[in-house]
């Protein structure tokens, strides 16, 4: 990734300054209010802005009274958080398996097969900002009283595959409560932060709530006089944003459209130009052409990360030495969640049957993609890699 930061979000960020008012406050609001229209212009939903996207997971399920005894469950293939915010309520988190190595979203199949009287939520993941089939998800867990929780964090203002009437629906609206990341290598940033998003009036409020220690009046409402003392109706945390993330963040959004529509177009150069190297698998490759014909039909699309699969025997260190060698940087995305010490150990952790995923992990590299990411780069890349796979 590369952080690009302009007059106007420095700007934005010195007027807080000048304002002498750091902590959550009418910034915030409008922040809110301009993410929620953005991401769903014709029914905005309720949007709270908070710490991170983890904080937004975490109060989530609490707001859905997620808790022990309860199973929630989210891919091996994610970002530990998805399940930590689990762990955090008590529940158990029943680990599941991708569709195949050209789609990394949650299986539909796999998560039908692991439900039990026990599935109080699923928490799918929008991985590298293709948008996992949540409209299936939600026909599966409609009749059985299973909640949804989208893990968003890769795809701030992107939109579904259409329903059964054409319609596409923004991504973490879908679900009961849907979760973003601003985290700094995301399309947009606020450096940390996270924004939870619910039509819910509900589930809005108590959202609103858990996020400040569960307070009924903030620290601004008492500083204008809008109220005089407060009570603690719930168990909350110290889950609030700042007016400095906030300002980045209005600044950050107004160019969220712009770039993510250069990430497509990088997305799709990528795919061509990477179809040369043999053995190479290049994931969604595929569903990204379907995808781009729907942006006619007014579908929107928010590429976040390039994932490959190397070869089959390739060794993926030495792959990354030597692009490294080329001033290249690679990472992956991700070590399953089961390989870790601490959730392979954990006795709320269920991990059994992940096939696919143990046979793609030491396959994947992430490739750099940013919306500033020029043709020669891209092509500096794409040549390294060959030499890469062509040495090892």
């Amino acid at each position: 990734s590369d952080l690009v930061l302009t007059a106007s979000d420095r700007d934005a960020v010195n007027e807080v300054l000048d304002s002498n008012w750091l902590t959550m406050g009418e910034r915030t609001k409008r922040f809110e209010k301009a993410f929620a229209e953005a991401l769903d212009p014709e029914d905005p939903p309720h949007a709270i802005a908070v710490s991170s996207c983890t904080a937004a997971m975490h109060i989530a399920l609490l707001a859905l009274d997620v808790g022990p005894g309860d199973e929630v469950i989210v891919p091996s293939l994610t970002f530990v958080a998805t399940a930590n915010a689990a762990l955090y309520t008590g529940a158990t988190v029943i680990l599941a398996d991708v569709e195949s190595e050209t789609d990394l979203s949650l299986s539909l199949a796999d998560v039908e097969a692991r439900m039990t009287d026990k599935t109080r939520l699923i928490m799918p993941v929008h991985y590298a900002g293709r948008p996992a089939d949540v409209l299936g998800l939600r026909r599966l867990c409609d009749d059985r009283g299973i909640h949804i929780v989208e893990d968003a964090a890769h795809s701030p203002l992107a939109d579904s595959q259409a329903d059964a009437e054409g319609v596409f629906h923004p991504l973490g609206t879908v679900g009961s409560i849907g979760c973003f990341s601003f985290f700094s290598n995301k399309n947009m940033t606020t450096a940390e932060g996270g924004m939870a998003v619910t039509h819910d009036d509900d589930l809005a409020a108590r959202l609103r709530v858990l996020r400040s220690h569960g307070m009924t009046a903030l620290t601004l409402e008492r500083h204008k006089g809008h109220a005089h003392g407060y009570d603690c109706i719930d168990l909350g945390y110290n889950y609030r944003t700042d007016e400095l993330r906030a300002a980045l963040g209005l600044s950050q959004l107004s160019r969220l459209v712009d770039g993510n529509t250069r990430r497509v177009e990088l997305s799709a150069r990528y795919h061509d130009k990477l179809a040369a190297i043999d053995g190479l698998v290049v994931p969604f490759a595929a569903r990204d052409v379907s995808a781009r014909q729907d942006m006619d039909q007014g579908r929107r699309l928010a590429p976040h990360i390039l994932p490959v699969l190397l070869p089959e025997g390739c060794d993926r260190q030495q792959v990354q030495a030597h692009m490294r060698d080329d001033g290249i940087q690679t990472s992956v995305h991700y070590r399953p969640i089961h390989t870790f010490e601490l959730h392979s150990q954990h006795d709320r952790v269920i991990a059994t049957g992940l096939d696919k995923t143990d046979a793609i992990a030491p396959r994947l590299l992430t490739l750099p993609l940013y919306a500033t990411l020029g043709d020669e780069a891209m092509d500096l890349v794409v040549a390294a890699l060959a030499r890469a796979i062509a040495a090892n």
